[in-house]
């Protein structure tokens, strides 16, 4: 028999799981990445791992009420903006570089031809904190989870379990997409899926830094 408290915080969970799926499952930039590192089967587990993490923290900090000092300090949000604009352009240039150059393939469980810092083939550091960046640098994950499920969990009946259900749905996302990326193996064992894959992960980043200079 499930205890009452338990079925009380249930209705919450799933809202803020259906909530946060609502939200994390869209074409991104860090969506994007993990998606490459699934494909590239690189460093997965790492970027999975800081990906939840870090969502799980700014989702925490919303419903603690973080979200009332981050709309009180715009600063912080233009200075995290121009940072994020610099390198998702940056990000963008060497993702078209890797599509000029081809010759990526999937090769058993690895990928042969991208080793520039940024690409998910490069060491663990670099994935590790390009994952860190494409999270951080970004404006809309503040609002999103910090300012957005934060105020949702805070007008729901159990805030916290709100959050867990949140959590939850980030930590499912991250790790079904990074590795159920795999199954595409078959197309990319050519070395043309990974050029048509990297200039669309380019056109995705370059959007999203035009969007966050327009503000």
């Amino acid at each position: 028999m499930l205890s009452t408290a338990l079925i009380d915080a249930l209705a919450p969970a799933l809202t803020g799981l259906a909530a946060g799926l609502t939200l994390i499952v869209a074409i991104g930039s860090q969506n994007a990445f993990v998606l490459r590192s699934g494909l590239a089967r690189h460093h997965v587990g790492p970027v999975v791992a800081v990906c939840a993490v870090s969502d799980a923290v700014l989702i925490s900090a919303g419903v603690a009420g973080i979200g009332t000092i981050v709309t009180r300090a715009p600063v912080v949000l233009d200075v995290v903006r121009w940072g994020g604009v610099v390198f998702l352009a940056a990000y963008a240039v060497l993702s078209f570089r890797r599509a000029w150059r081809g010759g990526e393939v999937l090769d058993g469980s690895t990928a042969a031809g991208s080793t520039d810092g940024a690409g998910a083939a490069g060491p663990l550091s670099a994935a590790v904190l390009t994952a860190v960046a494409l999270t951080w640098l970004n404006p809309h994950v503040y609002l999103d989870t910090v300012l957005l499920l934060g105020s949702l969990a805070n007008g729901s009946e159990d805030r916290w379990a709100f959050a867990v259900g949140a959590v939850v749905a980030s930590l499912l996302w991250f790790t079904g997409l990074g590795y159920g990326a795999r199954l595409a193996s078959p197309l990319f064992a050519r070395p043309r899926a990974w050029q048509v894959l990297d200039v669309l992960i380019g056109v995705t980043m370059l959007l999203i830094a035009v969007g966050l200079a327009r503000g």
